[in-house]
């Protein structure tokens, strides 16, 4: 009877042990494989000495606690969220006449925006002009109907418009991240600081342009293109190409600078858009990261301080996203 009894204490205490472990375990990481979870906090959104007028520094935002994608959605993912719900893509879509009432019905084909390098030995461009109009081109043939990603199913999925990197959030049961969450969860903890790893820049810390963009690209960190997701080291919560590769969407709508974003718990951002690079645009939301084409000489988002604006109804070859849930509190 003695002995029956010792064992049955053993067993109460080792049911107690593993119980409270699994607890801790939910406690410590509440958030779905594939998610870090990020402590909320309260941080200096934006930079006043960047130079650009649309990052400057507003009061301190402070977030709740939030799960974020490790990685940028792949193609693998889209693929798979493609077959459960037979989702077209803005970029399959013909361009509507109501958008485009004075474009004739053969340039109106499906397509998206490609970057294309100038030709060998041209040494002056017009700005912009290295994006062209591609028809046939999207997430499943990135340049055009003769490419395709057979053998990137890791890579980050590109040309995807606003509402397809929706779509597929709520088919994921996630959302796009607010503006204010991608940058803290960017900065990796380090607050204030000019890059996700620290204050010096390196071309071997992510995906970015080497040499005099948009003429040559040396290489240096081994892409001219995307990279495979992970390719890069991680920033100080463990998350992956939160600078470089592709630029993300985020569910803010554009403005300039941070005003009125410390004034509520996750903060939205504005509740309309304005840009004055594009005036004529109403709709703009806000993108961060940069991309594997922002080089020193041009465009330097590669910080989690910069931001641009981008038409939710456009895609390219260099503009992705990644999602977070948010948790309950």
């Amino acid at each position: 009877m003695r002995f029956l009894i010792l064992l049955l204490i053993e067993v109460v205490a080792l049911i107690s042990l593993f119980t409270n472990s699994s607890a801790l375990a939910t406690t410590v990481n509440p958030c779905p494989q594939e998610m870090v979870m990020i402590s909320g906090g309260t941080f200096k959104m934006g930079a006043d000495d960047s130079g650009f007028v649309e990052e400057q520094a507003g009061e301190n935002v402070t977030i709740t606690s939030f799960c974020i994608d490790k990685y940028e959605v792949t193609n693998a993912q889209f693929t798979e969220f493609v077959k459960a719900t037979n989702y077209v893509t803005v970029a399959e879509c013909p361009l509507s006449k109501e958008q485009f009432p004075d474009l004739p019905d053969g340039q109106r084909l499906p397509g998206s925006l490609v970057f294309q390098m100038p030709k060998q030995g041209v040494k002056q461009v017009q700005l912009l002009s290295w994006w062209h109009w591609t028809p046939g081109a999207n997430w499943q043939h990135p340049f055009g109907n003769d490419s395709n990603i057979v053998g990137k199913e890791n890579y980050p999925v590109v040309h995807i418009a606003y509402e397809d990197a929706q779509a597929y959030a709520q088919w994921a049961e996630k959302s796009l991240p607010t503006e204010a969450q991608w940058e803290y969860a960017a900065r990796g903890g380090l607050d204030g600081a000019t890059y996700t790893w620290g204050n010096q820049y390196s071309d071997k810390k992510a995906n970015t342009w080497q040499g005099i963009f948009p003429f040559f690209n040396t290489k240096a960190d081994g892409y001219v293109g995307t990279a495979k997701v992970g390719s890069f080291p991680a920033n100080g919560y463990g998350l992956y190409d939160m600078t470089g590769n592709v630029w993300e969407w985020t569910s803010d709508w554009f403005s300039l600078g941070h005003e009125n974003k410390a004034h509520s718990v996750n903060p939205t951002g504005a509740s309309k858009s304005f840009d004055p690079k594009k005036p004529a645009e109403t709709a703009l939301h806000v993108i961060k990261g940069g991309s594997y084409l922002c080089a020193p000489n041009y465009c330097s988002r590669y910080r989690p301080a910069a931001r641009e604006s981008e038409s939710p109804d456009t895609g390219t070859t260099h503009i992705g996203f990644r999602l977070v849930k948010n948790l309950q509190h």
